[in-house]
């Protein structure tokens, strides 16, 4: 999943990757230099003018008030869907619960409804330096943590540092362009390298920022009670270790009145509930314990919502379109193991499964075959390569597959039935090409055995895969599920410890350098907590990630991708499986929202309020 890791960011994709923005100081070369501004954006055009009152999708009008309890579907970052560890969701250790964002402010917040803008929060302006290197933000006075000291430059110099040297390895990425963090009385000035685009900046202005005083005093990696010092909307109120949080809506946030916040967070609580598997949280859901639910198991979409809140019209089940921004969901074979490095055995291993059969019978139709790491976008490869990317790719003729040359690869159709034999054919002649002799289970000459355990985490994803592996061992891949707790899956992906997990992730609008780095990159194959889940190092994937970075207009950027998404797809590092086009969503009546909802971000917590009326009409 993943991701910009501003609290609007965080919001937005409920998931999904850190970055450090993608392109070069020409394309933020529209933005002027020593003048001060109130925003910034990848190509320097801005929807909201300074002082604006409030984001056009926010609800200034909308009550304040009521609880609003979910059940969380997702993995995000390094926080878990079933249970948490750790109220510090910015450290690589331990789990933390979903939405600590919503308790710290930052320099600058996205907007929802454009592609890559941010505008100021704690920063009163912004002012970049002729270099395009260097930017000084001038901080406002008013800004406060939560005990009611003033947020001071030095604060904010002190928690990029931090961050650089102690935070998670997906904040640490982006930081490593950072030169220096300075402050004095009222400004505070990050200097970049000089190696990285200056549009670093759009996504560092995102950061997190801390208290000096608290982290001194209290230490970063705290006990797991113990929350960090905040200072945006929401602060961490009753906590049952493991079971449930709630954050409290702060009435006197001193940012309430700017036009990023006003108009957003209009719930007293935010309550967040743990289950161990999915149908207990859906039970809850039923009863009325949660009052929202995103939908991630088809099985229970198509036929679970039967009782009777849906009958009586209490409980509203409804599709919301998804973000225009690019997906990906996929397996990751481990090619840190000697036997997934050959292309040939990932093809095989892909070919046995039916995408066809699973849709049908176990997802009710309800998935798409996901082909590429940026689906539901343009950076998506079609056809044949354009002039353009074959002249990012003639250069690597010979040393990629061929297969980036021809048509986009896409995953073969199989016939439906469950056990295509042309498929399981073609698979099992690909792995004695790769030289693995069936024996009742498939060995080389040295005597090592073809051993597959794939790791999930829920039950839902063990059922699914369970013909998967009975494919595979028809074609002699000594095939297992391995089923885990969810301290253990998010340890053991975190260290690399695994044959094949499966990756949901959701990038920017406009894709960042570090956050195609961070999954596609040789530097990141050894990164202890990175998306690189494959251990992805080829010499011509990273000089596409660098073209990337170094495109000067949006469609050099599309062009230098799609090239990049083609050699992804030949290479066969991660088996694309499915997606979904919408966000399935199901709600007790006793809501309201505005629409249409923004193209780039669902935080319904942030959006949505509670409606009285509504309430009571449904006997809540």
């Amino acid at each position: 999943m993943p991701l910009g890791i501003s609290r609007r960011g965080f919001l937005a994709l409920g998931g999904a990757a850190l970055a450090a923005p993608l392109l070069s100081h020409k394309a933020f070369a529209a933005l002027p230099t020593d003048r001060p501004l109130h925003g910034m954006s990848a190509f320097g055009d801005l929807k909201y003018p300074a002082d604006f009152p409030h984001f056009d999708y926010a609800s200034p009008d909308a009550p304040k008030g009521g609880t609003f309890n979910f059940s969380p579907s997702y993995w995000y970052f390094n926080q878990s869907p079933l249970t948490f560890n750790t109220l510090n969701s910015y450290a690589l250790r331990g789990e933390a619960p979903p939405r600590m964002e919503m308790c710290f402010s930052s320099l600058m917040v996205s907007a929802l409804d454009e592609p890559d803008a941010i505008y100021g929060e704690v920063a009163r302006s912004v002012t970049i330096a002729p270099d395009r290197n260097s930017f000084l933000f001038r901080i406002r006075p008013e800004a406060r943590f939560h005990d009611g000291t003033p947020i001071k430059p030095s604060d904010i110099a002190y928690s990029f540092r931090l961050l650089k040297e102690k935070g998670h390895p997906q904040l640490m990425l982006p930081l490593r362009r950072m030169a220096a963090a300075e402050s004095d009385g009222e400004t505070f000035k990050l200097v970049l390298d000089g190696k990285q685009s200056a549009r670093l900046i759009l996504q560092l202005a995102g950061f997190p920022i801390f208290s000096e005083a608290d982290i001194e005093a209290n230490g970063f990696e705290r006990a797991a009670t113990a929350p960090l010092l905040g200072s945006g909307p929401y602060k961490v109120g009753r906590v049952a270790p493991g079971q449930s949080i709630e954050y409290e809506r702060v009435a006197d946030f001193w940012g309430r009145d700017l036009g990023v916040n006003r108009g957003l967070y209009h719930f007293d609580r935010i309550r967040i509930e743990f289950y161990g598997d999915r149908q207990a949280a859906f039970e809850a859901f039923k009863k009325g314990d949660i009052k929202y639910r995103e939908e991630a198991t088809s099985r229970i979409w198509a036929t679970g919502y039967d009782f009777p809140a849906v009958q009586e019209k209490r409980v509203v089940k409804r599709e919301f379109s998804s973000e225009l921004r690019p997906v990906m969901q996929a397996w990751a074979l481990n090619q840190r193991r000697a036997q997934f490095k050959d292309m040939r055995v990932r093809q095989a291993i892909a070919l046995c499964f039916d995408f066809e059969w699973t849709n049908r019978n176990l997802f009710f139709n309800a998935y798409a075959r996901s082909q590429s790491p940026f689906e539901r976008s343009d950076f998506k490869a079609e056809g044949v390569p354009s002039p353009e990317e074959l002249v990012l790719l003639e250069p690597w003729r010979g040393k990629i597959p061929d297969a980036a040359f021809g048509e986009a690869v896409i995953q073969p159709v199989s016939n439906g039935s469950g056990r295509d034999r042309k498929l399981l054919g073609q698979a099992a002649r690909l792995l004695k090409e790769a030289g693995w002799e069936r024996a009742g289970a498939l060995v080389r000459k040295d005597g090592g055995t073809l051993v597959l355990e794939i790791m999930v985490e829920d039950d839902s994803l063990a059922r699914v895969m369970g013909p998967f592996v009975e494919n595979l061992r028809a074609v002699g891949v000594d095939a297992r599920i391995r089923q885990v707790d969810s301290t253990q899956y998010e340890k053991r992906q975190r260290s690399f410890d695994f044959d094949m997990v499966m990756m949901a992730a959701s990038f920017t609008a406009t894709p960042t350098r570090d956050e195609v780095l961070d999954s596609f990159h040789s530097d990141t194959a050894s990164s202890e907590g990175s998306h690189n889940l494959p251990g992805t190092a080829d010499p011509a994937v990273d000089a596409l990630i660098d073209a990337a970075g170094a495109a000067e207009t949006r469609a050099e950027l599309a062009v230098a991708l799609r090239a990049l998404d083609r050699v992804l797809r030949a290479r066969l590092d991660w088996i694309p499986n499915w997606f979904s086009a919408n966000h399935k969503s199901a709600y007790w009546d006793a809501f309201g929202f505005k629409e249409p909802k923004p193209d780039y971000g669902f935080p319904v917590e942030a959006l949505w309020w509670w409606d009285k009326a509504k309430a009571q009409a449904i006997g809540l």
